[in-house]
């Protein structure tokens, strides 16, 4: 039976699932606790609605706080709907949906309400890599709350909702006037912890996206579509600069979906299609890399890997940031992305569009670092660093026609693309206006890839 109230809870699922599909689980349920007179409020479906519905006819499981019910907050039973949602989205291969609105932990509960705030997080992080998990926040996502979009895949949020552990007025020397610390603007672009910003109509078609482009599960072929796109289509404006606009030109329909975009700008992540197949993107805005970008990118490479989505990077780097702040969290970073790429098993390609210079490179995924095929533009260069960064090093106190000279012998000699493809570390010079095709085409050859890493628990970086 669907609920029939205009609750936002509802309206929101409404909203987000396609017309008359959604059936609800657990209508009747309400709080079972009756300490401090809790059985004398009415809370109907414990403040949490719950059920299964289609998203452009894919089945999705989602569940909906509801901030008229004690401000959403989360009891026993109300935790029990969504513990029982998992459970058949697990068994099912089905996606789960949480829409968050919620004034936190029940008070009235204490140790039942934190034993089921437990039982969530335990089965969100059973579930992980296992089944498509999204959480979009409209309200209130406070305190221990706060970990339930982080245990997920992809974290929306609405341009007026709160994210946080601490508020902001409960931080030692702040105040939410100076700083929103809880803000989607905060959150999207300095925490890194939000893939989408927007107003209600944008997050759920931000999320219908997703669910059609990314698979339902880690076994899941489905989201392989007839692509209408011409598969030898040449990209006659493409040019190196900005990875971003190179992912656009080659993609299926020019179609690329970004995430985190307001987060470590010097990288851009997201899911092109070509010839129908969902690809997973990386690529440098930026000629330098930052611990920001390093670790979005460490983080989708592992997403992808989950989900065995293949991966695609456009290298375009000559080093790291060079700043104090950075240097605080930099090579762990570094470390992070680097060993993302080496441990994913899914097929990865590189195309080296312009510059691909020192241990930056290395850590894009290159040929030594497992890169199954590495396509280079005929103008890029490869090699430990500009030339005439190198010349100087190797020729101090040279004057300037000397420099000159060597520099343009340091390039034909160490930087040129051709040298790099003599030693195998690239596999094709490719023409740019013809990158489509040959991106398209080591897919298809790697399409079966299968192969075996060390058996171990699990790494530790």
């Amino acid at each position: 039976m669907e609920n029939k109230s205009k609750g936002k809870a509802v309206e929101r699922i409404y909203a987000l699932l396609d017309e008359r599909s959604f059936v609800e689980i657990g209508q009747a349920v309400t709080a079972r606790s009756t300490d401090f007179q809790l059985d004398k409020v009415e809370t109907p479906s414990d403040g949490v609605v719950t059920g299964y519905g289609l998203i452009n006819g894919c089945p999705v499981y989602v569940y909906s706080q509801d901030v008229q019910v004690l401000g959403g907050s989360i009891g026993e039973m109300h935790a029990r709907k969504i513990v029982n949602l998992y459970d058949l989205a697990i068994k099912t291969g089905v996606p789960v949906i949480g829409m968050i609105d919620c004034a936190g932990i029940r008070l009235q509960e204490s140790t039942d309400a934190l034993h089921a705030f437990g039982m969530i997080y335990k089965k969100q992080a059973e579930a992980s890599g296992v089944i498509l998990q999204i959480s979009a926040i409209f309200g209130n996502c406070g305190g221990g709350l706060s970990v339930f979009p982080t245990l997920t895949d992809f974290t929306l949020m609405e341009e007026n909702g709160q994210l946080f552990v601490n508020a902001p007025n409960a931080i030692e020397g702040n105040r939410k006037e100076v700083l929103n610390s809880a803000s989607a603007v905060f959150q999207s672009k300095e925490a890194g912890t939000v893939d989408f910003v927007g107003n209600e109509t944008e997050v759920f078609e931000e999320i219908r996206k997703l669910t059609q482009i990314f698979p339902s599960n880690y076994k899941d072929q489905s989201k392989v579509i007839d692509c209408v796109d011409d598969l030898n289509r040449l990209c006659e404006n493409i040019s190196a600069g900005n990875g971003k606009e190179i992912l656009i030109q080659i993609a299926d329909q020019n179609e690329f979906l970004e995430l985190k975009k307001d987060y470590g700008n010097d990288m851009a992540i997201g899911f092109i299609r070509l010839d129908g197949e969902t690809i997973g993107c990386i690529t440098n805005k930026e000629e330098r890399i930052s611990a920001q970008g390093a670790k979005k990118a460490a983080s989708f490479v592992k997403l992808c890997d989950a989900f065995g989505i293949g991966i695609l990077t456009v290298t375009d780097t000559v080093g790291f940031v060079a700043e104090i702040e950075q240097e605080k969290e930099l090579s762990q970073a570094i470390g992070a992305m680097t060993g993302a790429f080496v441990q994913a098993t899914v097929p990865k390609v590189n195309v080296i569009s312009k510059k691909a210079f020192g241990s930056a490179y290395v850590s894009m995924n290159s040929k030594s670092i497992g890169a199954d095929f590495v396509y280079a533009w005929s103008d890029a260069k490869i090699g430990m660093m500009e030339a005439d960064m190198a010349v100087k090093i190797m020729y101090p106190g040279a004057n300037a026609d000397v420099l000159k000279e060597k520099a343009k012998e340091y390039e034909e000699l160490q930087s040129d693309v051709y040298t790099a493809a003599r030693r195998g570390y690239v596999d094709t010079v490719i023409d740019p206006a013809e990158t489509r095709k040959y991106v398209i085409g080591a897919f298809e050859m790697l399409y079966t890839k299968r192969e075996m890493q060390i058996p171990k628990k699990h790494s530790v970086f």
